[in-house]
């Protein structure tokens, strides 16, 4: 019996770099390292967005061509190229002008997408929810509409009486004008979003719980990390932008604190400012976090990279000077020399924390590290006197706190304990001079 042959439906493409001379960190002539990783990194977006990549070229140049983006000459190669390896889509690492866009697909004879249009693609795939959904069309039609070609008078809205006759409106200004419509309607969805948004937030903010956000480059393991630590089931993926709708779910600190942990779109190079707009109401959950997790994943060669870039959207976000804790992931992908070297270069410092959300490995040290940065609602010691009948407010001591003595005195519950600043002022009316023989009696953080 012939067995059946598995068909790749994958669509082919080309891959384009381009790369400027006087930015190149190797020797002249040469193409730099930087851009090698940019096109790998694209090569990478690609496979995530479902194409199978036949080739790649990089063009090294003074300056980039404001007509072609790569000059006539590397246009009739891409051409053939795109020809012998019969590929019908051509993926360049830059953002393109409309100029250099229509240009391009007409020297090289097949379309042409740029970067930006690729991340989009990608988006569009992974967006589950209504918000996500909304925010990726936004951006779409955002991108679209400076892009737009008309397509002759033929397509024209010819009038239908005296003073009306000629052209008309043409194909091209109907096409705006149903596009800006759209978006009009598309920003009031979204704005309608924020503000359930908002509400649910001021909901949750009437529960003191205090909100941790994961951020970090594409594909570092923040959403391994999130299951980890939330049990949460959410996609995990070594795509790229495998994660696009924020979740949240609550997280218990070793100090008996509950806290909201989220989880957001990943952060990559060169992210179009468009983007960051269009995003705004899913990246408002990191802005209301008081503590940002940075996860890196500590294995990549260019992690420094992208901690630049991670920390340059934060710095967009308005929030690159909140309390931050940093989490080197997939040290498991290190060898113990890499691993000793790395921490030997991190030294003592408190805000870099060293794990593996794949095994596991030291997410019991993140919880303890997380439980001291988090400045919202704080654990302070308290001496409470509460009735043995009261059984609802001994169990908000047993469930949020942490108790260190207890004993029964005429009826009432004496209690030593540790717990959450919102929960001890709630528990005021029990609440009794600390004895002098109680440890740490004149410290508030325990």
């Amino acid at each position: 019996m012939r067995k059946a042959q598995t068909v790749d439906r994958r669509e082919p493409v080309l891959l384009v770099g381009v790369s400027l001379r006087k930015s190149s960190r190797v020797r002249p002539g040469d193409a730099s390292a930087s851009a090698r990783d940019s096109l790998l990194e694209l090569e990478e977006l690609a496979v995530s967005a479902g194409a199978r990549v036949e080739g790649a070229l990089l063009q090294v140049r003074d300056a980039l061509d404001p007509a072609t983006l790569v000059g006539q000459g590397k246009l009739e190669e891409i051409r053939a190229q795109a020809h012998a390896r019969r590929t019908p889509l051509v993926i360049v690492d830059h953002n393109l002008t409309p100029v250099q866009l229509r240009n391009m697909e007409k020297g090289v004879g097949c379309r042409v997408i740029d970067r930006t249009q690729l991340i989009l693609d990608i988006f569009a795939t992974h967006a589950r929810t209504r918000e996500g959904q909304l925010q990726v069309e936004l951006a779409q039609l955002n991108y679209l509409l400076p892009r737009l070609a008309g397509h002759a008078e033929n397509l024209s809205r010819l009038g239908g009486g005296i003073g009306t006759r000629g052209p008309g409106e043409q194909k091209l200004e109907t096409d705006r004008r149903r596009i800006r419509d759209r978006v009009r309607k598309i920003q009031q969805s979204i704005e309608t979003v924020r503000r359930q948004r908002a509400t649910r937030r001021r909901a949750r903010q009437a529960v003191p719980l205090g909100m941790i956000a994961l951020v970090g480059y594409t594909n570092a393991g923040k959403s391994t990390l999130f299951n980890a630590l939330t049990h949460a089931g959410v996609l995990t993926s070594s795509n790229m932008f495998a994660t696009l709708d924020p979740t949240i779910r609550a997280v218990r600190l070793p100090s008996r604190r509950r806290v909201l942990l989220s989880d957001t779109v990943g952060f990559i190079r060169d992210l179009p400012p468009d983007l960051i707009a269009a995003f705004r109401a899913t990246l408002e959950e990191a802005q209301e976090a008081a503590l940002i997790v940075h996860v890196t994943d500590i294995s990549d060669p260019n992690h420094a990279e992208h901690d630049a870039e991670v920390l340059k959207v934060l710095d967009s976000l308005g929030i690159a000077e909140r309390p931050r804790l940093h989490v080197l992931n997939k040290c498991d992908l290190l060898s113990p020399d890499e691993l000793a070297g790395f921490e030997r270069a991190n030294g003592n410092r408190e805000e870099k924390v060293f794990v593996s959300a794949a095994s596991g490995v030291g997410l019991d040290k993140l919880l303890e590290r997380m439980d001291a940065a988090m400045p919202v609602d704080p654990i302070v010691r308290v001496h409470l006197r509460v009735p043995l009948s009261d059984g609802r407010h001994l169990s908000y001591v047993q469930a949020c706190g942490h108790i260190l003595h207890s004993e029964i005195l005429d009826g009432d519950m004496l209690l030593d304990a540790d717990l959450p600043e919102s929960l001890a002022r709630r528990l005021e009316n029990f609440a009794l001079p600390l004895p002098p023989s109680s440890a740490l009696a004149t410290g508030q953080i325990a």
